[in-house]
C-alpha cells in the first residue's frame, strides 16, 4: 500500500491518499459502518458483510483482487534455517498436539536435520486476520483430519501466544526461541522459513508459486461482475504449487456522492490494478502480479466507479 500510494501521488500532482493499516477486519468494519471511501482486507467479504456493503452502496460493491502472496510459516530455532512440514504437522502444531521440535512428525518430514529437544510456542494473531483466515482456511482443507476450526478470522484455539498485526507476530517470533507463527511472506525477514508438503514434493514459498495457484483457482460465480472473488484450490497437489496463499481485496462502492471523492477512488483502484501498481508491489514486498485476465476484469469494475 505504501508503494501504490507513493507511485499513485506522483502521478497526481495535489493527490493525497491515506491509508491506516488497522488489519483487515478493521478495514472491513470501518468501511461498512461509511467511515472510509475504501478498504483492503485479505479476506473477501462475507454473506453478511456483502449485504451490508449493498445497502450502504446502494447496489453491488467494487471487490476487486490486488495483491496475491504467499503466506509462510516463521519459526526462531537456532541454526536451522529451513524446515519442510506436511500439512498435517503443520495444524498439528497450531493445536498444540505437536508439542516439541524434536517430535517424530516433524522429524519424519526433515530427515538429516538435528532437531533440538526444545518446546514449541505458537504465535498467532490476537486480531480479526485475514491472514489468519487464510491459514486456516488452507489448513481445514489441506490437513481436514488434523485441525477442528475451520477458516476464521479470529483465532479459535485457546493455546498458543497472541499478537497484534503482522509484526506483532513477527516480533514475538523473532523474540522467542522455539516460537513459531505466520504471517505475509513479504515480512518474513530473517526468521526461518517452512516448505509445505504438496503432493509428494516438498514447495518452498515464492510468488510465482503462489501465483499458479490463484491462476488455477475459479471465480466465485455467484458474485456480481464487480464482485470479484477467487476460490483458492487450497488442496492442489500440482508440481511447483504454493497453496498456503492470501489474496487481498480492495473494497469500495461503484458510486460517491462526493464528487471530489469518486473520481479519487476511481484513479488510485486504477492505478492500483494497472502494470505499473502490479508492478510496483512487486517490487516492494515481492507479491505476484495479477495476471492479465484478472487485471482486465479489474480494470474492467473499476471503469464502474463514479459520482452519483
Amino acid at each position: 500500500m505504501a508503494a501504490w500510494r507513493a507511485g499513485f501521488q506522483s502521478l497526481n500532482s495535489g493527490a493525497t491518499v491515506n491509508y491506516d493499516s488497522v488489519g483487515s477486519g478493521g478495514g472491513r468494519t470501518q468501511f461498512l459502518a461509511g467511515g472510509v471511501a475504501f478498504a483492503g482486507t485479505d479476506a473477501a467479504l462475507s454473506t453478511d458483510e456483502l449485504a451490508k456493503a449493498k445497502t450502504l452502496c446502494g447496489t453491488d460493491p467494487v471487490e476487486l483482487p490486488v495483491y496475491i502472496s504467499p503466506i509462510v510459516v516463521i519459526f526462531n530455532l537456532p541454526g536451522i534455517t529451513k524446515l519442510q512440514m506436511a500439512p498435517a504437522t503443520i495444524a498439528k502444531i497450531f493445536d498444540d498436539k505437536i508439542t516439541n521440535w524434536n517430535d517424530p512428525a516433524i522429524a519424519a518430514d526433515n530427515p538429516g536435520v538435528a532437531l533440538p529437544n526444545l518446546a514449541i510456542t505458537t504465535v498467532h494473531r490476537s486480531d480479526d486476520s485475514g491472514t489468519t483466515k487464510n491459514f486456516t482456511d488452507y489448513l481445514s482443507k489441506a490437513a481436514a483430519s488434523s485441525w477442528s476450526y475451520g477458516a476464521v478470522s479470529t483465532w479459535a484455539s485457546k493455546t498458543g501466544e497472541g499478537a497484534n498485526g503482522t509484526t506483532g507476530v513477527v516480533s514475538t517470533v523473532q523474540s522467542g526461541s522455539g516460537a513459531i507463527g505466520y504471517a505475509d511472506a513479504s515480512k518474513a525477514g530473517s526468521l526461518g522459513t517452512v516448505a509445505i508438503k504438496v503432493g509428494s514434493a516438498y514447495v518452498p514459498f515464492s510468488a510465482d508459486a503462489a501465483a499458479k495457484v490463484v491462476d488455477i483457482s475459479p471465480r466465485d460465480t455467484t458474485r456480481a461482475a464487480t464482485d470479484i472473488v477467487v476460490t483458492l484450490d487450497r488442496t492442489t497437489t500440482e508440481a511447483g504449487d504454493y497453496p498456503m496463499v492470501l489474496v487481498s481485496y480492495v473494497v469500495a462502492c461503484p458510486k460517491y456522492s462526493d464528487p471530489k471523492v469518486a473520481p479519487l477512488v476511481h484513479g488510485f483502484l486504477a492505478y492500483i490494478v494497472s502494470e505499473a501498481g502490479q508492478n510496483a508491489a512487486a517490487s516492494a514486498a515481492g507479491s505476484a502480479p495479477l495476471s492479465a485476465a484478472l487485471r482486465t476484469d479489474a480494470t474492467k469494475a473499476v471503469g464502474t466507479i463514479g459520482a452519483s
